[in-house]
C-alpha cells in the first residue's frame, strides 16, 4: 500500500518550456485528496522552487540533489548538508584548470562568475523571483573563503564532454557526482543550447539517499513509497522504490529499472498517467 509519492520536477512535471500540463495538477490533487505524503525531490534549491511547492500543496522537499530536507508544512529543517573548502577549492581548481564554468548554490542564492549554462538558464526562468539572489563575482574561491559561504551543491558546465573531469576529481576527493548531458533531445531549450554539467555535492548525497532519510523520519518504508522521474539522478530512487515510475521521456538507464514505464512524456501529462494507474 502506497502512503508516499516521491516526484522530480524538470522533465516528470514540468516540461521543457517551464509549463505543467493541466492533468498533473489533478493528479496532485488526487494525492493530497488520498491522504498520501507528497514530496517534490528536486536538484534545484528550496528557494527555487518554493512557489511551485506551496502551487502543489507538497508535504516535504527533497531539494540539491538531496543535501536539503524540509518538513514544507511547517519549514522545518529535517537534514541538510555541505560541501566542505577542500572539495570546494579542489573542484574549483580542477575546473579552472580546464577553463570550465562554475557556479555555486547556498540555500538562498545562485553565485557565478558571469550567466552561462545551468544559472543562464535559472535567471531567465527565475529573475523576478524575490527569494533567490544571483550574485556575480570576480573570483568565486576567493568569495566562498573570505565570506565564509555554506555551499550545497556546485556545478561544472562545458559544451565538451566532462567524463575525464569527473574521474579527475574523483580520483582526489569523496563527494556525490552526477553528470548529465543536455544533448539531442535533452537540449536546454530555455537557453537553446546543448551542453553537459557535473553536479557535486557532499558525499552520498542523492535523492534515494534523502528518501531512506525522510522515510525513516516518517516510519514509512521504501516498499510503500512510489517515485516518478526522468534523469540519471532519479535512478537510485526509481530502483529502489515499491512503483518506481519513469516518464515516456526519460533516460533509457533509467526506463531499464523502473517498474513502470508510461505511455505519456511531460508535456502529455505522464506523471498523471502514473498516479491515475497506481492510486
Amino acid at each position: 500500500m502506497i502512503k508516499l509519492v516521491a516526484s522530480d520536477l524538470d522533465g516528470t512535471i514540468i516540461d521543457k518550456n517551464n509549463k505543467i500540463n493541466e492533468e498533473n495538477f489533478k493528479a496532485i490533487n488526487k494525492i493530497n485528496s488520498n491522504g498520501l505524503d507528497f514530496v517534490i525531490c528536486t536538484g534545484k534549491t528550496y528557494p527555487i522552487v518554493k512557489d511551485i511547492c506551496n502551487e502543489f500543496n507538497a508535504n516535504y522537499g527533497i531539494f540539491g540533489n538531496g543535501n536539503q530536507i524540509i518538513d514544507l508544512k511547517t519549514d522545518k529543517v529535517i537534514y541538510t548538508s555541505f560541501l566542505s573548502q577542500h572539495e570546494l577549492n579542489t573542484s574549483i581548481e580542477i575546473a579552472k584548470a580546464n577553463n570550465l564554468h562554475i557556479h555555486i548554490y547556498t540555500n538562498n542564492d545562485i553565485i557565478t562568475e558571469n550567466l552561462a549554462y545551468m544559472d543562464l538558464r535559472n535567471y531567465k526562468l527565475y529573475e523576478e523571483n524575490p527569494s533567490i539572489n544571483f550574485t556575480i563575482v570576480d573570483d568565486i574561491q576567493k568569495y566562498i573563503i573570505n565570506n565564509k559561504i555554506n555551499v550545497s551543491q556546485l556545478i561544472i558546465s562545458s559544451d565538451n564532454s566532462l567524463e575525464d573531469v569527473k574521474s579527475n576529481i574523483a580520483k582526489k576527493i569523496n563527494v556525490s557526482m552526477h553528470l548529465i548531458k543536455k544533448r539531442g533531445i535533452y537540449k536546454d531549450f530555455i537557453i537553446d543550447k546543448e551542453y553537459e554539467y557535473l553536479d557535486i555535492s557532499p558525499k552520498k548525497t542523492n535523492k534515494n539517499t534523502a528518501l531512506n532519510i525522510l522515510g525513516n523520519y516518517l516510519n514509512i518504508n521504501r516498499s510503500e513509497m512510489m517515485s516518478v522521474g526522468d534523469n540519471l539522478n532519479d535512478y537510485d530512487m526509481i530502483k529502489n522504490s515499491g512503483i518506481g515510475v519513469a516518464v515516456a521521456n526519460s533516460y533509457d538507464d533509467l526506463k531499464s529499472v523502473a517498474k513502470y514505464v508510461t505511455k505519456n512524456n511531460v508535456e502529455n501529462a505522464g506523471f498523471a498517467e502514473a498516479i491515475y494507474k497506481f492510486l
